[in-house]
């Protein structure tokens, strides 16, 4: 009998223990844990350049993920990268971009999203401000991208920009189009400029520049040759801007840019696409595609409508006079100099 007990309360002591060891193996998963960090969104970001217009797109991004309900300090992660137009930087950026695990990345600017599509092709990218995501072979089609990328073009009206600037220069026969040889989006814009400038009755002259060094020579003989020069949507002579209005004002010359943030800088005058209002959207695609929207059946998004824009004081200082309607329906913008050495 007694052995009878002590194998009973010794078959008890151990039901309880493994029936103890069974409820805390249980209980431990629904403890509070610290789970915080799983519950952020990372987003990592991939900049092409310093410049205004990308500058602004980036500001706009955070707003547009905001909107979204992703805020940094609370929700979000945001790692970002500049590679300062230096292709080598772009590659080893986006490999650690990448190494992050982000749930999402955005790439701003051509050069810089192609970095990104070359590091991976598992992590969803958004395209914030590429020209031409087809003709840059990132998309399969603006509809239906296809693939793990989607995003928001910064396709310009290049034909209402130049009918502007014969509206504003009624004189204006022959335009210079200036652009970077070393950007995909530039080449596809001068087509677009050319094919426009002769619907115009223009006659149209491309000056193509390999890099930042020539465009102050370049702007000189352009200065000597044509009525007015146009400026697509190009990361090297943006981030140089101030130097190409420089070089022009020295012969009158006017500069008609393809962006709102170059009017800023001393172009005359433009029909844009708001860089700012191009980085929300560009921020709430993000905020969408790390909650789990397929890219490959996003569209790549498009703004079907710009605003016209006038740098007055840039009119006065070339003694041209800006009809009345045009003004009427512009924004006028204040001229911002950068202070001289």
């Amino acid at each position: 009998m007694k052995n009878k007990r002590l194998i009973t309360v010794i078959a008890l002591i151990l039901i309880y223990l493994t029936g103890t060891f069974i409820y805390e193996t249980v209980k431990e998963p629904s403890r509070p844990s610290s789970t915080n960090e799983k519950e952020k969104t990372v987003v990592g970001v991939l900049q092409f350049v310093s410049h205004p217009a990308l500058d602004e797109i980036y500001r706009g991004i955070k707003d547009g993920l905001k909107e979204s309900g992703l805020e940094e300090g609370r929700n979000l992660e945001i790692n970002f990268q500049n590679g300062q137009a230096d292709q080598s930087k772009l590659a080893t950026m986006s490999q650690q971009l990448v190494q992050q695990d982000p749930d999402v990345l955005i790439g701003i600017a051509t050069p810089a999203a192609q970095a990104l599509a070359n590091t991976t092709s598992s992590i969803p990218l958004v395209l914030g401000a590429v020209t031409d995501p087809v003709g840059a072979e990132l998309v399969q089609s603006m509809n239906k991208p296809g693939g793990d990328i989607t995003g928001v073009s910064d396709q310009p009206p290049i034909e209402a920009q130049i009918k502007l600037a014969t509206e504003i220069l009624p004189e204006a026969k022959k335009v210079g189009i200036l652009y970077a040889s070393s950007e995909d989006n530039s080449r596809y814009q001068v087509t677009q400029a050319e094919e426009a400038a002769k619907k115009a009755g223009l006659t149209s002259v491309k000056y193509a520049v390999p890099s930042t060094n020539e465009i102050a020579q370049t702007v000189q003989v352009m200065s000597q040759a044509v009525d007015f020069i146009y400026v697509p949507l190009d990361n090297t002579i943006a981030n140089a801007m101030q130097t190409v209005v420089k070089e022009a004002n020295k012969a009158q010359i006017p500069v008609i840019p393809s962006v709102d943030t170059m009017v800023e800088q001393g172009g005359l005058a433009t029909i844009g696409i708001n860089q700012y209002d191009l980085g929300v959207q560009t921020g709430k695609m993000a905020a969408s595609l790390a909650n789990g929207k397929e890219p490959a059946s996003t569209p790549v998004y498009v703004f079907d409508e710009g605003t016209v824009i006038i740098n007055e004081e840039q009119a006065a200082l070339l003694g041209i006079t800006i009809p009345d309607k045009i003004k009427e329906e512009a924004t006028m913008v204040t001229e911002t100099k950068e202070e001289e050495e």
